[in-house]
């Protein structure tokens, strides 16, 4: 008996990675042509003297931040923007864990929590310089105490939001404080901890800026103050787009992150999705 076998050659189907990757392009960057071209066709019809057109505020940008000013001012402020974040995501984590878990002292605190949040960050500048003095740790300082709420009680309310019966059920398999905290408690909290990350950033961004507008000699909110006391308009506009460039940057690094961190979420997500 003779067998005969065959193979069946799928044809492979052409990669859409590419394809992908400029409809995003596309979506990303189509509206904010659209608006510079806009502008641009505007700010030649009628000129106005605050509002100069595309290609003088590009000349503008490069000629003010490309060089020397990017060490003096741009590094500075992102150095401080990114102590201030890094110190407000991990004090908020840590301390919304604590406070989550432990349910007499969310009670007890849940009031000054209220009372902090409601006071605006700007107005503890004044004060911070007082007692810590008019330098960087001033600016860091208003953006911890600015940035870290978001985290705080997003992750507060992370905790609290853990299922019941997976707690129950852990307990009763004799699992420890630190593999439950690990495997269970961060876990579910970790949605609502980036949603107050995510927030945490335009925050910090704010108030690096504003911070920097008072009792300071260097930085990017100092130098958009400087240009628009002196009358350079093109130049600060220029350091807007900058504080603008920089937004997109630290959501570009926020969405590389959390696709990571929350890929078994996203993962559920679609599943439910299909």
């Amino acid at each position: 008996m003779t067998l005969y076998t065959s193979t069946v050659v799928t044809p492979r189907r052409p990669s859409r990675v590419w394809a992908k990757f400029g409809e995003n392009t596309a979506y990303a960057l189509g509206l904010p042509i659209i608006l510079l071209v806009i502008w641009g066709v505007w700010s030649s019809i009628s000129p106005a003297p605050f509002f100069p057109s595309p290609l003088v505020i590009a000349e503008a940008f490069i000629e003010t931040w490309v060089g020397p000013a990017f060490f003096a001012d741009v590094l500075p402020s992102l150095g401080r923007l990114a102590i201030g974040i890094v110190l407000a995501v991990g004090l908020g984590i840590a301390a919304g864990i604590v406070i989550g878990l432990v349910q007499w002292l969310r009670e007890l605190l849940e009031p000054v929590f209220e009372f902090f949040r409601a006071v605006p960050p700007p107005v503890l500048i004044p004060i911070v310089a007082v007692l810590v003095g008019a330098n960087d740790l001033m600016k860091v300082v208003v953006i911890v105490a600015g940035a870290i709420w978001p985290v705080l009680l997003n992750t507060i309310e992370g905790v609290r939001a853990t299922d019941s019966v997976m707690t129950e059920t852990a307990r009763s398999f004799a699992v420890t404080s630190g593999e439950r905290l690990r495997y269970l408690v961060l876990p579910s909290a970790s949605p609502r901890i980036m949603t107050g990350v995510r927030q945490c950033l335009s925050i910090a961004l704010i108030l690096m800026v504003i911070s920097e507008m008072f009792f300071s000699s260097s930085g990017l909110g100092y130098r958009i103050v400087y240009f628009q006391r002196n009358y350079l308009i093109a130049e600060m506009w220029s350091g807007i787009v900058l504080l603008g460039l920089i937004g997109v940057l630290l959501a570009v690094i926020f969405g590389f992150v959390e696709r990571r961190v929350l890929r078994w979420y996203h993962g559920i997500k679609e599943v439910e999705r299909a």
